[in-house]
């Protein structure tokens, strides 16, 4: 259901209006996913929607939780009874629960821990102590753990006792007596072996995995390289910290593109959605970059300022400077966003430098030649000039290879500096090549028309 159902919710409407019974909303509501049920929350009034909360098995409200922001998570949590808060948080995901814990005031996660169970309430402190955005925030610590020592028939016997509570089971992670990570199994390979089997003798020794302080974005390439649908997370002394499951790989996917995208509009990036964000919020988060590309373009008015008496000599010359100016900020854009998506994907590393900028240089070189030809043509047909004509090709030419370069270096070492490479995008590459741009054509007008 990818829209509110009117008739749905006027029917939940009117059974919380006559305080029905659980089982009644249960009925009707009983076949949708969390995701839908998040839809029909988010459609009902305060009060009703903490009734509605209260009325679905903890479980369930645990998953339809999962689909709101943090901040919305606290109010739900806060407004509605303290047993039904408690039974709620403790079958939420652990990372889920991390996530709103660190989205919160200290005093609200205070509030919020003192209603976890143990062992729970430790993983959590566990994983909160790994650097947010990190791989130990993200991993669940609702995954099957058995013994190299267990036979597969103690696994299976263990898996129906515990597996209700795990939220990924499709893999067993085996540990040794000191809880170290030493192999991995399917669900398959364990039905399917010999129940009298020790798992240590055909379980998967060769390991693909994470330390938990590894970044978010890193690990999720990790995933997506291997074609992983979950991910072990390990401390530094080799003991298991959880799984990164697929559809926490998604929601990292998700955020750190929305993230790029942001920066690459030249705004800060902003984690709340559009509708739900204040203008206050926006302001500051589009301001700074706004006010820092102002700065920047009012040097581009300096050098025209300077180079004043040429323009004079020959007005011709300002008929191109938009057309120069421009085109420099789309080659550059070009290579920029190319650059930035291969960096994001781990198809460009730092030890690329060299190979990346030879190659942006080339092919700038080569998309330049077709247009200061046709530029050529278009200034002869203008001012009958060949000095002018040749001004403007040269300079095509130029800022264009240059352009291309400045796009593929500054992302690189903006990278290597510890910067988003996204930050290197469209508005301040464009900024940077109108200025290039036009510190080249007037040195070439100088040179070629003897000014």
């Amino acid at each position: 259901m990818s829209v509110v159902d009117v008739s749905l919710l006027e029917q939940i409407r009117s059974l919380l209006e006559k305080q029905a019974p659980p089982a009644a909303l249960l009925e009707l509501t009983g076949e949708l996913q969390p995701y839908d049920l998040s839809i029909l929350l988010n459609s009902l009034d305060d009060d009703e929607q903490l009734l509605f909360l209260a009325a679905l098995p903890p479980e369930t409200a645990a998953e339809t939780l999962g689909h709101f922001e943090p901040v919305e998570q606290y109010r739900f949590l806060d407004h509605l009874e303290s047993e039904i808060t408690a039974a709620i948080l403790n079958l939420m995901s652990s990372d889920a629960v991390v996530e709103l814990f660190t989205a919160l005031h200290p005093l609200q996660t205070e509030q919020l821990i003192a209603l976890l169970r143990e062992p729970f309430r430790e993983q959590i402190y566990d994983q909160m102590s790994y650097p947010e955005n990190s791989a130990g925030s993200l991993a669940t610590v609702d995954y099957i753990a058995a013994r190299r020592w267990w036979t597969a028939e103690q696994t299976l016997g263990h898996l129906r006792k515990v597996g209700q509570a795990a939220e990924f089971y499709s893999y067993i992670y085996v540990l040794d007596h000191l809880g170290e990570l030493v192999g991995v199994l399917s669900l398959r390979q364990l039905i399917l072996a010999d129940p009298q089997t020790r798992l240590e003798e055909f379980m998967l020794q060769k390991l693909i995995t994470v330390p938990a302080e590894l970044d978010q974005e890193q690990a999720a390439q990790l995933v997506a390289q291997y074609d992983l649908t979950a991910l072990p997370v390990i401390s530094r002394a080799g003991k298991m910290v959880g799984v990164l499951t697929v559809d926490d790989i998604i929601d990292v996917i998700e955020e750190e593109a929305t993230e790029d995208i942001h920066l690459l509009g030249g705004s800060g990036p902003v984690e709340t959605p559009y509708f739900k964000t204040d203008l206050i919020t926006f302001f500051r988060k589009r301001i700074v970059w706004l006010l820092v590309l102002f700065v920047a373009e009012a040097f581009t008015g300096n050098i025209l300022r300077h180079y004043e008496g040429l323009l004079t000599q020959v007005v011709a010359l300002s008929f191109f400077i938009p057309l120069l100016v421009d085109t420099a900020g789309n080659a550059g854009t070009q290579t920029s966003t190319l650059v930035i998506r291969a960096m994001s994907v781990g198809e460009i590393r730092g030890g690329d430098f060299l190979r990346v900028v030879w190659r942006e240089m080339r092919l700038g070189l080569v998309l330049a030649l077709p247009m200061a030809g046709i530029t050529f043509l278009r200034a002869m047909m203008l001012d009958s000039s060949v000095n002018l004509g040749l001004t403007v090709a040269a300079t095509i030419l130029v800022i264009i290879t240059v352009s291309s370069t400045l796009g593929a270096i500054m992302p690189i070492v903006g990278k290597k500096l510890g910067l988003d490479p996204a930050v290197f995008s469209s508005p301040l590459i464009t900024t940077v090549a109108d200025a290039v741009g036009l510190l080249i054509y007037f040195q070439f007008a100088r040179l070629l028309m003897g000014l």
